[in-house]
């Protein structure tokens, strides 16, 4: 069955780096568009970062430009999120979520918890 798996929160300090990982499998991964959204709490789901297919073009939120960097594996069927200079702002349940035109729902993963705090 299609399961999309995140790993890789966490705690981390103002300023620092994070890169939590999404797992994918049960689909073709190489023909969907990967992105990852976060939800704070009290607040409506963001979408962060998307990488298309075929030619693996990027887009970004505002909030997040020049900070964080989504790249994905199509031999390893995995998508990751470099997330650098980190803000308390940035504090989120990150999830990874697949979406193809060709199938009427998009899969999710049950999210990771990413904490900036010092």
């Amino acid at each position: 069955q299609v399961q999309l798996v995140e790993s890789g929160g966490g705690l981390v300090q103002p300023g620092g780096p994070l890169r939590p990982s999404c797992a994918a499998s049960g689909f073709t991964f190489r023909s969907y568009t990967m992105s990852w959204y976060r939800q704070a709490p009290g607040k409506e789901r963001e979408l962060v970062a998307t990488i298309t297919v075929p030619g693996g073009s990027t887009n970004y939120a505002d909030s997040v430009k020049g900070r964080f960097t989504i790249a994905r594996d199509n031999t390893k069927n995995t998508v990751d999120l470099q997330m650098n200079s980190l803000e308390h702002e940035d504090t989120a349940v990150y999830s990874c979520n697949a979406k193809s035109a060709y199938v009427d729902s998009p899969y999710w993963g049950q999210g990771t918890q990413v904490t900036v705090s010092s």
